[in-house]
């Protein structure tokens, strides 16, 4: 029989989703999720999972609870783990803690969870109902979801373009087209990814350092430290064309130089030169002078664990990307300014013959920052 849920009950879950979204900055690559425990209609504990390999919010809302969660509802935003990592399984915790039903936004597509968190407290003899704000459970952690269940990250590209389509003077010049409030919103937008991505163009043209730069008591709203707030720069790179004194290869974090097979085969020279400086290099699959950009991002959910990638590029890069069908989310931040016919434009896309060879967007939202609009928009279903 389908559990039909009440108005406190949805209303204990959307508590459970506004603790959640506490730790989108800071459990990466684990999934952010909020716990809340009642009894007797009383709120008796509350958690939320802060960092990888800190304990589990259902853990931390039972030690605040202690012997009241005995008897009580656990509501969940993820299905409660089962497995051993660097936390015992929150599943096996609320059975021992007495806990009488679990109510569960969405399951755990993690192979090494995938149900058996529910069957496990379900076989104890605890109730177990799924699905109150399904939705909302699984876009708080669109990325985490994602990488368990294609191998690949979430990706979104972000732009900055007049509104005329144009990111740069024809010289190159391009600061600043979009103002302060659009430009802090991209640094959070960092913070939240595993990974940075651009081209060597980009460094070659503008030398960035591509870090995350906000105040310290925003930093510390978001759960996050000044010195590993910071994403895995990744830059694509086939030639190995990236200078040695590139500002990026000496801020805090990790970059990352992402070249073809062939570059190393034919250079070990050169690749002893990078190594010697401790430059890390990983060498993909490549066509021409293109890295395959699913080689790139599959290799970024599988060896280093990343749900949510950023591609800050410019056009041929932000056209291979959107021409791949890899993207899925567009950030477009326009200002109320024109370029000219002159100036670079947004994407160099395949070039497009008819009406028919169109790439359909839909406007998922539009927000105002400052005096900019931000659109987001995915590919049309």
């Amino acid at each position: 029989m389908q559990h039909e849920f009440s108005a406190e009950e949805r209303q204990y879950m959307q508590l459970a989703l506004s603790l959640a979204e506490k730790g989108l900055y800071s459990t990466k690559p684990n999934p952010a999720v909020g716990c809340v425990l009642v009894k007797n209609g009383e709120i008796v504990g509350t958690g939320w999972h802060r960092k990888a390999g800190e304990l589990h919010a259902e853990r931390l809302a039972m030690a605040e609870a202690g012997e009241k969660s005995v008897g009580a509802t656990a509501y969940v935003t993820l299905e409660p783990c089962s497995h051993y990592g660097r936390t015992p399984p929150c599943a096996d915790g609320l059975i021992e803690a007495g806990v009488e039903q679990v109510i569960v936004a969405a399951r755990d597509p993690n192979p090494l969870v995938a149900g058996r968190g529910i069957e496990r407290l379900s076989d104890a003899g605890i109730h177990v109902a799924v699905g109150l704000f399904e939705k909302e459970a699984l876009a708080l952690n669109r990325g985490f979801i994602k990488r368990m269940q294609s191998g690949l990250p979430y990706v979104s590209l972000k732009m900055a373009s007049s509104l005329d389509g144009r990111t740069a003077m024809a010289n190159g010049e391009s600061k600043w087209i979009t103002g302060e409030a659009s430009r802090l919103e991209v640094h959070k937008m960092r913070a939240r990814c595993g990974a940075l991505i651009t081209g060597i163009g980009t460094i070659l043209a503008d030398d960035p350092s591509m870090t995350v730069r906000l105040p310290d008591e925003l930093l510390r709203e978001m759960n996050l430290e000044a010195e590993s707030c910071h994403p895995i720069r990744v830059v694509l790179d086939p030639n190995l064309s990236m200078p040695l004194d590139a500002k990026m290869l000496h801020q805090p974090g990790r970059t990352i130089l992402m070249t073809s097979k062939q570059t190393v085969e034919a250079n070990p020279s050169l690749v002893a030169q990078f190594h010697a400086n401790q430059v890390e290099l990983v060498a993909v699959a490549s066509e021409e002078d293109h890295l395959d950009i699913e080689s790139v991002l599959s290799y970024l959910a599988r060896e280093e664990h990343i749900n949510d990638v950023m591609v800050e590029s410019g056009a041929i890069v932000a056209g291979a990307f959107i021409a791949s069908g890899h993207v899925d989310e567009l950030h477009c931040f326009i200002a109320p300014s024109l370029l000219g016919d002159q100036a670079r434009p947004m994407f160099v896309l395949p070039e497009l013959q008819t009406m028919d060879d169109k790439i359909q967007l839909e406007i998922e939202s539009a927000e105002r920052f400052g005096d900019d609009i931000r659109l987001i928009l995915k590919k049309a279903q």
